[in-house]
């Protein structure tokens, strides 16, 4: 499946499940974006309704409870909606490891393409008059975000196209300019890394995406190049980093019986007035950071500084992401 028609799909789902009237053809099309069209072009609205159908399809065979009914007996046209009751997951509890992959997922779910026009067909529900139930969805759009050359660098490797970026290591001042034919982006040790083929060496290269300076710019067309199959990039990265010394010390104060994954990485617990005083090792003043404002008011950063500030520089930006939305 394309990736616009999986947008499309999920666009549809959220649209489905954001009223509990049945929306027809005619409101979907002008709510969800990839259904635009001339709906007085017989053939233009004959392709929307071949794809609307093929749609319906495969959200059935997805097993997408989609029901097809009227909002009421004076409507001429058939609409469609989700069943709630069907459609809605129970109650699931998640492990500290468990919800950071899905703090990961979260974070792709923005640059995924997704979040933004989901946005923006729920503000056409409305304004159309359609009640939108604000509890059916994320309603919220992530405010995490990841290197700005991931986006770039994902959609260069789904169409096979090779890219340039000037790329900075820290032993080195000046940063160098790099061509590669990109195979994946993959997550290693809390950063993002691309692993691909660079052409002015000749080998097989890693690349941490925090590195690159300035923009990623495409080089020539698509379908330039073809990766190798069922290539281990994790593999590369993790011969490529090699072994990650956490000579860090950090000191952090956690509530009485929370944080528990946070309490693992613990080599010291003491007992304090405010809570449990734990000493965490770690390598990455960044990463570090990233885990102790997900445990949110539970967790407090004491030190060292370089800890503390990327707490705080975290916090900052999380507010700054709120306010522009509120904006």
């Amino acid at each position: 499946m394309s990736r616009t028609r999986t947008e499309r799909l999920v666009n549809l789902v959220i649209c489905l499940l954001s009223t509990r009237r049945f929306l027809t053809a005619a409101q979907i099309a002008a709510t969800v974006p990839g259904y635009e069209h001339d709906p007085e072009d017989p053939r233009d609205h004959e392709a929307f309704q071949r794809k609307f159908e093929r749609d319906k399809a495969e959200l059935r065979d997805l097993g997408v409870p989609l029901e097809t009914g009227t909002a009421s007996v004076f409507d001429q046209e058939p609409g469609y909606r989700i069943a709630h009751r069907e459609y809605a997951l129970p109650a699931i509890l998640l492990e500290p490891d468990e919800a950071a992959a899905v703090g990961i997922a979260a974070r792709l779910w923005q640059h995924a393409g997704l979040a933004a026009a989901a946005s923006s067909g729920l503000a056409k529900l409305r304004a159309a008059g359609v009640e939108v139930d604000p509890q059916a969805t994320l309603g919220v759009e992530p405010v995490v975000t990841v290197d700005p050359a991931f986006g770039p660098l994902t959609s260069a490797a789904r169409d096979r196209r090779a890219v340039t970026f000037s790329y900075r290591v820290p032993e080195v001042d000046d940063p160098a300019t790099r061509k590669l034919e990109p195979w994946g982006v993959v997550c290693w040790q809390g950063r993002w890394y691309v692993v691909g083929h660079d052409r002015d060496r000749g080998a097989t290269r890693c690349f941490r995406l925090s590195r690159i300076v300035g923009a990623v710019k495409a080089l020539g067309r698509p379908g330039a190049f073809t990766p190798p199959e069922n290539e281990d990039l994790i593999s590369h990265v993790a011969k490529w980093s090699g072994p990650v010394p956490h000579n860090g010390r950090a000191t952090v104060t956690v509530r009485p019986g929370r944080a528990a994954g946070l309490r693992r990485w613990a080599t010291e617990s003491v007992p304090g007035p405010d809570g449990d005083c734990l000493t965490i090792p770690y390598s990455d003043a960044e990463r570090l950071a990233a885990t102790i404002v997900g445990y949110g008011p539970d967790v407090r950063a004491e030190g060292p500084p370089e800890v503390r500030d990327a707490v705080i520089q975290l916090l900052k930006e999380v507010v700054a992401k709120h306010h522009e939305v509120a904006a």
